[in-house]
């Protein structure tokens, strides 16, 4: 059985650092301030979950307008990004 969603994007998130003993949490900043990716990192991200979409049979739209809005952005936090995700699968099967 596949890993959760979750946790595959949570080590995709890990493996960018570069540093295993970092640890993710549900809280941990992707943008603004203790962001734990540089925006280089954060656009390598966004197209590894384009390519885990496509696995999963749908397209991840991470350029809406508010995807860089320290308020609204899915980019807020890891777990932010996961609901994100599942949303979009989810929805895409509807």
């Amino acid at each position: 059985m596949p890993p959760p969603i979750k946790t595959e994007i949570f080590a995709a998130i890990i493996e960018l650092i570069g540093d295993k003993s970092v640890s993710i949490a549900d809280e941990t900043p992707l943008i603004g301030d203790g962001s734990v990716l540089d925006s280089m990192k954060l656009v390598q991200l966004c197209l590894s979950l384009e390519d885990k979409a496509t696995e999963f049979g749908f397209d991840f739209d991470w350029t809406s307008d508010a995807a860089m809005s320290k308020s609204r952005s899915i980019f807020r936090t890891a777990n932010s990004l996961v609901t994100e995700f599942i949303n979009q699968m989810e929805s895409d099967k509807k």
